[in-house]
């Protein structure tokens, strides 16, 4: 996924929120922060995957909030049917159109390969997990909100992992995501996890201090390696 980024820059878009078609009729959203062009500015970027049906349990707007106010770069990608390909039966159209979606991306604006995240609710919370731990060389990233699963086919990498599920959840209990993130606490794995008050939904403070925790930890490296 997403081995090489072609040198040739395209030509970006605007500031603002986008809705990107392909020649193949799949879609996504992608939200341009202003200056994105400035000579030398590495933009963060977060990759949002919605969950079952295109929800996002109300994740799309506390992230484009958050991209707003930091100036990162947010893209949600559409799956090819109600979910995610994976769980209709294995990887294929989506991973290969999240992987064409970030290239087109890269091949427009300089984006920092060192501030990617990938994050998503329920069935895309399970897919973001998976896939992030499939290209930690991509995503230092995954943010998990309320995941029923996760099956990555390999590892690779080390990637920061942020888990929330809500006690009251009757659509995937949250002893799952706990399961899962004590399990890759085990492995060695940089490990956050939240449990709150709540049905299947994000918890808007849980988040937006999940998405401020990339910022911190991303200039606390900047910090340390001037």
């Amino acid at each position: 996924m997403l081995r090489q980024v072609a040198h040739q820059r395209q030509q970006p878009l605007e500031a603002g929120t986008h809705q990107l078609s392909f020649g193949d009729g799949r879609k996504a959203v992608l939200h341009v922060p202003p200056d994105a062009n400035a000579q030398g500015r590495l933009l963060h970027l977060v990759l949002l995957l919605h969950g079952a049906g295109g929800q996002h349990g109300g994740g799309d707007h506390i992230a484009l909030a958050h991209a707003i106010r930091h100036g990162a770069l947010l893209l949600i990608p559409d799956a090819q049917g109600s979910s995610w390909d994976f769980l209709r039966g294995g990887f294929g159209p989506d991973l290969a159109f999240i992987d064409r979606a970030l290239l087109w991306t890269m091949q427009r604006y300089e984006v920092d390969e060192q501030a990617m995240a990938i994050a998503g609710f329920s069935d895309g919370a399970s897919y973001a997990l998976s896939v992030g731990l499939m290209n930690g060389h991509i995503f230092n990233d995954i943010l998990a909100f309320s995941p029923g699963f996760m099956a990555p086919l390999r590892r690779e990498g080390l990637p920061r992992v942020f888990v929330a599920h809500g006690k009251d959840d009757k659509v995937l209990p949250v002893q799952r995501a706990h399961a899962i993130a004590e399990r890759l606490a085990q492995e060695g794995y940089d490990v956050a996890y939240e449990e709150f008050d709540g049905a299947h939904i994000v918890s808007p403070p849980i988040a937006r201090a999940a998405l401020h925790r990339l910022e911190d930890e991303r200039h606390s490296v900047e910090g340390r390696y001037p």
